[in-house]
């Protein structure tokens, strides 16, 4: 292996202070796109226009950094803004069409990503559209939430296995007489990787099962917890179309159609790893 080599190899690392800087910078636009996105939670505005101006800060922000570098470092979007209301349990982006509005009393579940040079930051958050305090049960399913994301962090740690943190948020939802939601998972974080192969479980049962995996030093997770005052499990009230991508790498097919060959060569250039809107796409 030559020197460049090796150093790359490096930066991939934690133990490389440039790699740390992009995480941390990813981060804090993350954070900051968050609070835009939250102050813009209010009785009777559109969900896409605030799901538009979160993915368009995040844009404009990482644009505005590493411009005069020799070599071009990728930056943007790593996750579409998302808001999704009551009983949508997440990963609602919608077409430009869609006429949805928030209304007083909604829930409101936030997420969306960012990345510089393919570190990624990832951020959720869970919003009350009142004027009030939380109360009731719908206090005990926020505070479940954030109690179990606590521990978890605690507890991906070297050494430490990913059944570990599964056990644990279920212990603690439980206490608040709340659930995990089924189907959840949380995945390592790598360079251009938002799904990373090693994963943790929301719930173990006989239908979703994932590899033991061992903590080790240097690893980045994303930590993706989702709890329900009901029985955790998913059901399909009504069919809504999917609105996010990603593009499977390791595929290829040879498309017939000119139309199908342009979408996905524009697909190759602007979005060739990273998931994406058919909002934007369009």
């Amino acid at each position: 292996m030559s020197s460049d080599d090796e150093r790359e190899e490096r930066e991939l690392d934690l133990t490389s202070p440039e790699v740390i800087t992009k995480y941390k910078s990813a981060a804090e636009i993350v954070n900051k796109a968050l609070q835009l996105v939250i102050s813009e939670c209010k009785p009777k505005a559109k969900i896409v226009d605030i799901c538009e101006k979160g993915d368009s800060f995040i844009r404009e922000q990482t644009g505005n950094m590493y411009k005069n570098v020799k070599k071009k470092i990728e930056r943007g979007v790593a996750f579409p803004t998302c808001v999704s209301v009551n009983n949508t349990i997440c990963h609602f982006s919608p077409l430009a069409s869609d006429e949805s509005v928030l209304e007083e009393g909604d829930i409101v579940k936030i997420d969306l990503g960012c990345h510089i040079d393919g570190f990624i930051a990832v951020v959720g958050h869970t919003h009350a559209l009142q004027s009030g305090p939380v109360t009731g049960r719908a206090a005990d399913v926020i505070a479940a939430a954030n109690t179990a994301a606590e521990v978890a962090l605690r507890l991906v740690r070297p050494g430490k296995k990913n059944k570990d943190v599964t056990e644990a948020i279920q212990k603690v939802a439980a206490a608040y007489d709340c659930k995990i939601v089924e189907g959840v998972l949380s995945h390592q974080l790598k360079q251009f990787v938002i799904d990373g192969n090693k994963v943790i479980l929301s719930v173990s049962n006989p239908d979703t099962r994932v590899d033991d995996a061992e903590f080790e030093e240097n690893e980045v997770y994303a930590v993706d917890i989702v709890t329900s005052t009901g029985e955790g499990k998913p059901k399909l009230l009504d069919e809504k179309s999917t609105t996010i991508y990603k593009r499977a790498v390791d595929k290829n097919y040879h498309l017939k159609m000119k139309s199908s060959r342009f979408i996905f060569s524009e697909i190759n250039q602007k979005f060739p790893i990273m998931p994406f809107t058919a909002r934007i796409a369009a």
